[in-house]
């Protein structure tokens, strides 16, 4: 199901009240933006709150607003929903959101007592970077390619095929997904493989961009990655079975200090990891195709190193 909470969001700002109207419009739609929350920014109920709602009530809406003239987001989100569907194999109940974020996550997924959810935040889809919303100013194309990437995420945390880690630690959350608990044990392996398998995801089902828009990577970024790759596939290796939500922060996630990402010395690029797990999963998409390698276990990929090691080797 397509959600689009942006016209919505729009009247919050329009009201006579925009504060009450956001307690309100927040009380309708609140399972799932309490849970974009908890995920992405923070308790919602904390005292913190309240300054980043005040932000986002005053925040430069024209580069939204010059969006939503301009291109039909609900047509471009339902046409990458669609071929999703075909190219991944979904069968499950998913619903894709269209929303405005709290200028964190450019997208993500989600799972609601056991239905997965992809969601984009317009803001950082406008194509003009917003200091007022933190808006990344990304292309209105990449829409598709993200929201690809987040539905990949859906599929292997609730497809009844799926044999990974994160679907067993979703499945003992009661059919909810938490970023940071299954940070916590889920090993780096898996979520390394996890969103490097989303970008195979999107590649297979929005083609067309170069490497490093479906990384979320500037290309200076990417020759740096691809650089330390060596060094980086050598340095992680002892951890890959280790559990710890650091691990996850230092080659996973953006905004980190320098010190946080310190790896035997040299500092490595936010978000190492997306390349990492790209390449890691990249011999058992070959073998078995994006929809079969996302629904593998770890260790399917490891085999599948192997493999392609012994193939290059010979």
């Amino acid at each position: 199901m397509l959600l689009d909470l942006v016209p919505e969001f729009l009247d919050v700002l329009a009201a006579r009240d925009p504060r009450g109207a956001w307690d309100a419009y927040r009380w309708r739609h609140r399972p799932l933006l309490d849970a974009y929350w908890r995920n992405y920014v923070l308790d919602p109920d904390d005292a913190q709150a309240e300054p980043l709602v005040q932000a986002v009530l005053r925040a430069d809406r024209q580069d939204l607003r010059h969006l939503l003239a301009t291109h039909d987001v609900e047509a471009i989100a339902a046409d990458a929903a669609g071929r999703a569907r075909s190219v991944l194999g979904i069968s499950r109940g998913t619903d894709v959101v269209l929303m405005v974020g709290m200028g964190a996550a450019n997208a993500g997924e989600l799972v609601l007592d056991g239905r997965g959810v992809a969601f984009a935040c317009l803001e950082h889809f406008t194509g003009r970077a917003n200091p007022t919303t933190d808006g990344l100013g990304l292309p209105p194309a990449l829409l598709a390619p993200w929201l690809a990437h987040e539905l990949a995420h859906t599929v292997r945390y609730t497809a009844t095929d799926s044999a990974s880690e994160l679907r067993r630690l979703v499945l003992d959350a009661g059919g909810y997904y938490d970023f940071w608990e299954t940070g916590r044990r889920a090993t780096l392996r898996e979520l390394l493989l996890n969103e490097g398998l989303a970008v195979h995801a999107a590649q297979a089902v929005a083609p067309g961009f170069p490497l490093e828009a479906y990384l979320g990577f500037s290309r200076r970024q990417l020759h740096r990655v691809r650089e330390l790759e060596a060094f980086l596939r050598r340095a992680l290796a002892p951890d890959l079975d280790r559990c710890g939500l650091g691990l996850r922060l230092r080659y996973l996630c953006g905004g980190l200090p320098p010190s946080a990402r310190m790896v035997e010395g040299r500092v490595i690029p936010e978000r190492a990891g997306y390349y990492l797990g790209w390449r890691m999963a990249a011999p058992l998409v070959r073998e078995v195709g994006i929809a079969g390698a996302l629904r593998a276990a770890p260790a399917a990929f490891t085999e599948a190193e192997a493999r392609h090691r012994a193939v290059q080797s010979a």
